[in-house]
């Protein structure tokens, strides 16, 4: 059953990743949606839908949450 071995679903999309990967970087939403070619809306939206994930109330809350389970580095 190699084939079907369970692998769980990331928390974070690659896209929310890099978000977060900028923001850390003290980077506004508008340097980010210039940076990944989207726009500001759309960073938003993956700020919150990640806020949302983490059970967390703001921007804050999610990098420390993301930094102490792994998947931001300071």
């Amino acid at each position: 059953m190699k084939d079907h071995e369970f692998r769980p679903k990331p928390l974070l999309t690659k896209r929310e990743k890099e978000v977060f990967e900028l923001l850390v970087q003290d980077k506004t939403t508008k340097e980010i949606a210039q940076e990944l070619f989207i726009s500001e809306k759309t960073v938003r939206n993956h700020i919150s839908n990640t806020m949302q994930k983490l059970g967390v109330k703001g921007r804050s809350q999610a990098v420390i949450e993301l930094v102490r389970l792994g998947y931001l580095k300071i």
